[in-house]
């Protein structure tokens, strides 16, 4: 078992590195952003070159290549998101740039201890825009499955290792990461056979139209 749980970190790596190329396929072969939040993509890149640095700093070279990975690509897709959604939102502009001004005056002040203390916040800051932006979206079209599926993967093994190792940093990490995934896969899926918009009102949402198809009951297909 010692074995498996030293490898988990290695396979958090290996599910990190192409993690958003399926997004990034996804939103170009659709033809649509509809569900994916530009605020996460923005925060994905800043988070990761704050981690990108922690890293250097402890000498933990190994984690440079996921960290560069998902610099770039998130940063790519954020790109994107601004060039097919009419350009960047202004208020989540000021958020990143007041996160990445956070991150750095961390560094400068207190070094890495200090970056890494205030990194230990971000990954929930990085994806609640997502989650927030799916569910209140009707149409997740232009989310990837595939993308979450892999965070789901990376961030449980990092919780898992978490555990293993009693570090409460990774375990709330991990934590976050798993809850997180869950609820955004849960919602593209959800929309298959229902239609609504989050938060309230409830108590029902509201059923997508459906045809009729050689007298059989058809749902609509996902683009």
């Amino acid at each position: 078992m010692q074995t498996v749980y030293a490898l988990l970190p290695l396979v958090a790596a290996f599910l990190a590195v192409p993690q958003f190329l399926p997004q990034l396929a996804r939103v170009r072969r659709a033809g649509t952003t509809a569900g994916v939040s530009w605020s996460w993509a923005a925060l994905t890149s800043v988070n990761n070159g704050a981690w990108l640095g922690y890293f250097a700093l402890s000498g933990f070279w190994t984690a440079l290549v996921p960290a560069i990975s998902a610099t770039v690509l998130s940063g790519q897709l954020a790109v994107v998101l601004a060039r097919r959604g009419g350009g960047m939102p202004k208020r989540p502009v000021v958020l990143v740039s007041v996160w990445a001004v956070v991150l750095l005056t961390a560094a400068a002040v207190f070094g890495r201890t200090g970056l890494g203390s205030v990194l230990t916040v971000a990954f929930a800051l990085q994806v609640t825009p997502s989650v927030w932006t799916v569910y209140r979206s009707r149409n997740t079209v232009g989310v990837s499955r595939g993308t979450w599926l892999l965070i789901f993967g990376e961030l449980l093994c990092w919780g898992v290792f978490g555990i293993h190792e009693a570090d409460p940093r990774l375990i709330v990490l991990g934590a976050t990461g798993v809850v997180a995934s869950l609820l955004v896969l849960a919602r593209v899926s959800w929309r298959r056979s229902w239609s609504w918009s989050w938060p309230w009102p409830w108590p029902w949402p509201e059923r997508v139209p459906v045809t009729q198809e050689n007298g059989k009951i058809a749902l609509p297909r996902d683009s």
